[in-house]
């Protein structure tokens, strides 16, 4: 899964704000573009792809689940790797940070945006559907600690539980996904999603079941997430996850 979510990070991030001609041009999954305007080689992932390893790692070790332990491998995986395909502020802050005790000092949690989304597609392969949503919203909670921000991480890691568990057709994961999280807002994540997706997290994840329900092909649906256009990496990263 991993693998899935690199590739489609790293094909992913020549095209994210990137003009639609651009797109039209080179939206062919056969070989990684540079983007038009950003300094990252042809082939490299970013953020999302980084973030999901310091998750994936959390999982693996045998270290409690806290904010604390969350923090200390985020930055433990931006510190050996420094590299492009943060939001600029967020690279500056994780640059200045020291250890995951001072990222928690210093963080305002209250973002919307996809970055909870985008790196919990790992928490989905728990085999407890209760511990999947209870360490989704745990890791989200350090940096997206709001309604919107909580539930975007949400249904991307409960995406990732209904694809692995084989819990019906990929076209009604958005359905099921609903009823899972009752009573939390928003809650649509079954209406198709049209247009460019722009910066919340929500836009990401509802593109990305958009997607997913259309195709059992890993490479059409890599490009008929990129063919979005704005924030596509990312929703690249969470349909190829799942």
């Amino acid at each position: 899964m991993l693998l899935e979510l690199a590739v489609a990070d790293a094909f992913g991030v020549a095209f994210e704000y990137a003009p639609k001609s651009f797109i039209e041009k080179n939206n062919h999954a056969i070989f990684y573009s540079k983007h038009p305007r950003h300094n990252i080689p042809p082939g490299f992932y970013s953020d999302d792809t980084q973030m999901s390893l310091a998750i994936a790692e959390l999982m693996l070790s045998n270290d409690p689940w806290t904010p604390l332990t969350i923090a200390n491998k985020f930055v433990e995986a931006f510190k050996r790797d420094p590299r492009r395909g943060y939001a600029s502020g967020f690279y500056q802050f994780l640059t200045g940070i020291k250890d995951g005790q001072d990222f928690l000092n210093k963080i305002s949690p209250l973002s919307d945006k996809s970055g909870a989304a985008m790196r919990t597609a790992p928490i989905g392969l728990y085999p407890d559907l209760k511990e999947v949503r209870r360490k989704t919203r745990l890791q989200a909670a350090v940096t997206h600690n709001t309604v919107d921000g909580l539930a975007s991480a949400e249904a991307a890691s409960l995406l990732v539980y209904y694809c692995k568990n084989n819990l019906g057709p990929v076209n009604e994961a958005g359905f099921w996904i609903e009823q899972t999280l009752q009573g939390t807002s928003p809650n649509d994540w079954s209406v198709p999603w049209v247009g460019k997706v722009k910066t919340k997290g929500w836009m990401s994840v509802r593109a990305a079941i958009t997607a997913l329900s259309q195709h059992t092909s890993l490479t059409e649906l890599l490009k008929t997430c990129i063919n979005f256009s704005g924030d596509v990496d990312t929703v690249a990263s969470i349909a190829l996850a799942a």
